[in-house]
């Protein structure tokens, strides 16, 4: 099953890229820049191709709330804090929110969503957002190029002794959910104290 995975990345490497990076992203980013180490993929190719990946999932994120704002605001009420947020996080930081939501695990679908549902310019977005998702690319397949054959040793390691990787992997992504949690928390206490003064 492994093997026939590889031989699928090594044939179709640079569309597995594109449609894992509209839907995921780091993970695939760095399968990318592992594979240009390795000279499966090309390093400059990988960044062009996963950026527009990147780009080509916010844009339908940001779509889907410009011309379904009834349809979202029913169907996700369950989500209305995370909109709240980036409602908050807009008016503070204006277009660098768009740079910033990348990185914002649990918003980075909500926030292109929550621009398109405003008024914000839908060329101004597109063009952030593609130099956005280049620049993104680029800072995730970069140390994943440099430092290949390391990861590959790492993920050796770690599948020997998944036991042991299993429990660190869990704690670490148990460790971004309650910052970014508590990250919720603080906009929302201060978006509450904002509109109680």
């Amino acid at each position: 099953m492994e093997e026939l995975f590889i031989g699928l990345l090594k044939e179709y490497g640079y569309v597995i890229l594109f449609l894992w990076s509209i839907i995921e992203g780091e993970m695939g980013l760095i399968m990318g820049g592992i594979m240009s180490h390795t000279g499966d993929m090309q390093y400059f190719m990988t960044i062009f191709v996963a950026g527009l990946g990147g780009f080509t999932g916010d844009q339908i994120y940001f779509y889907v709330g410009r011309f379904n704002k009834g349809i979202i605001q029913r169907k996700l009420h369950k989500q209305r804090r995370k909109f709240a947020i980036a409602h908050l996080l807009l008016k503070k930081y204006g277009w660098p929110i768009i740079f910033m939501q990348r990185y914002m695990y649990g918003l980075r679908t909500v926030i292109p969503m929550s621009i398109g549902i405003t008024k914000y310019s839908a060329k101004k977005f597109a063009l952030i957002n593609l130099i956005s998702a280049w620049a993104w690319a680029a800072i995730t397949v970069t140390p994943a190029y440099y430092y290949g054959a390391e990861i590959l040793v790492l993920l050796g390691y770690a599948k020997a002794h998944w036991y042991f990787a299993l429990p660190v992997a869990a704690g670490f992504l148990y460790g971004i959910g309650f910052y970014f949690h508590k990250l919720e928390q603080h906009f929302l206490k201060k978006r509450n104290g904002r509109f109680s003064e």
